[in-house]
């Protein structure tokens, strides 16, 4: 039964503007602007309750073309933004979506409608401690289906840490997707202590944006510090995405 689903859904029919789409069609669709999509990944998003596309009784599923819109908005938040599931949740849930399949082009003093110039803030990432809420074992194996065991071993090899409460172990949000994505990449093999790469790498860019926004993270200022967050996040965010390009840049050699 899985294959033949999978076989309907990825049938890709060339349907006039405004009429829905099949799975594959949108995969179909949107690969130009996202080379990665694919039809699990629209599916996962499904399973997130991020998309609601109609079913026929056949069991195809239908995206009219708000749905595309909609999945549109949410893989260009992921790529340009950075920005979790939860978060693009608010953002969807307070109406924003991308009707433009015209992506605009960042310009160098920063471009929209404000006179200030400088990079374009990337709102995606937060380094603010917040009082977000928190996870127990049992609610993060729950939600992500990770072994508890690999939970211990990331603990082990300092991934993450949760914090202890009442003699009950909690994770943050953070850290919650962070198990969530090293469970993806378990399915191939990846553990815990074929991470201590990306941690050690976390560590040296987290200590060069401290060395670069020092000063004035530990203003006295109240708005000078305002500003240095900001600015932190951009550069988080503009790292992180550095990061993706170089990556997708030596697997493309590997791959010929």
């Amino acid at each position: 039964m899985a294959a033949v689903e999978e076989e309907r859904d990825s049938v890709t029919e060339d349907r006039p503007s405004g009429k829905a789409m099949t799975i594959g069609a949108v995969c179909k669709a949107l690969r130009q602007e996202f080379p990665d999509i694919s039809i699990s990944k629209i599916r996962y998003l499904e399973d997130q309750k991020l998309l609601e596309p109609r079913r026929t009784p056949g069991g195809y599923r239908l995206y009219a073309q708000t749905d595309v819109a909609r999945l549109r908005t949410i893989l260009r938040m992921q790529r340009d933004e950075f920005l979790p599931l939860r978060v693009i949740r608010q953002e969807l849930a307070s109406g924003r979506v991308d009707g433009d399949p015209t992506v605009p082009a960042p310009s160098s003093d920063g471009g929209g409608s404000g006179s200030g110039a400088g990079p374009r803030r990337r709102p995606g990432v937060s380094v603010t401690a917040g009082g977000g809420a928190l996870y127990s074992l049992e609610d993060v194996v729950e939600d992500t289906r990770a072994e508890p065991r690999l939970i211990a071993e990331l603990e082990e090899y300092g991934v993450i840490k949760g914090e202890h409460r009442a003699g009950t172990k909690y994770y943050d949000e953070t850290e919650r997707e962070i198990i969530r994505a090293v469970t993806e990449l378990a399915r191939y093999g990846v553990g815990g202590r074929n991470l201590r790469a990306f941690r050690t790498s976390a560590d040296r860019e987290a200590a060069l944006l401290q060395q670069i926004l020092a000063p004035a993270l530990r203003s006295r200022n109240v708005e000078r510090r305002k500003e240095a967050v900001e600015a932190l996040e951009n550069l988080a965010a503009v790292t992180t995405h550095l990061k993706h390009l170089l990556l997708i840049r030596d697997l493309r050699k590997i791959v010929g």
